[in-house]
């Protein structure tokens, strides 16, 4: 089953599934992607917890973290998405993106977050986007700048240091470009 939600040149974006388990231990299991995090990789038991809310989340919102899969191998390499939150007592759309590390450094983070943020926009039509990235995840960050967003304001969350970057519909100078959508 191909149930893509948007295709870029490079990737097709789709739902996560359960069955998308062993793929996305790779990712969490990674030192080199946990190290963003400050943790050490995940148990099966971690992950199952992790997948288990995406998916919840995914069906009582409609989105949550999507599977990205590497067109040219049909390989699932990371998840791009977004996820519905409480910020400070107000309510918040994160746009995040995690990459096996073997992946890292080809613009394949940018080209989904990008995707991702215009389906956002022009199919969900939400009305801004954040990400919260860890202070020093120079990677990351790059990503949220090459998509537009700006930063707001440096937070601690549970004694972490995050950046705040956002991004409004209104805003957004790629708004009149089109995706392709199934």
């Amino acid at each position: 089953m191909k149930d893509f939600l948007i295709e870029t040149a490079r990737l097709s974006i789709r739902n996560m599934r359960q069955s998308d388990f062993n793929e996305l231990m790779k990712i969490f299991c990674d030192p080199k992607v946990m190290a963003s995090f400050d943790s050490p990789p995940f148990s099966k038991e971690q992950m199952q917890s992790w997948l288990t809310r995406n998916l919840e989340h995914q069906e009582k919102y409609g989105y949550g973290l999507f599977s990205i899969i590497l067109k040219s191998s049909e390989t699932l390499i990371g998840d791009c998405g977004l996820e519905h939150m409480e910020l400070r007592g107000e309510e918040a759309i994160e746009l995040g993106y995690d990459f096996r590390s073997d992946y890292w450094n080809q613009g394949f983070a940018t080209e989904a977050a990008l995707a991702v943020r215009n389906y956002a926009f022009k199919v969900l039509n939400l009305p801004s986007l954040i990400s919260l990235i860890r202070v020093g995840n120079e990677a990351s960050k790059r990503v949220a700048e090459k998509i537009d967003m700006q930063l707001i304001e440096e937070l601690s969350i549970s004694g972490i240091l995050y950046w705040k970057y956002g991004i409004h519909a209104k805003t957004d100078p790629h708004s009149q470009n089109s995706i392709k959508t199934r």
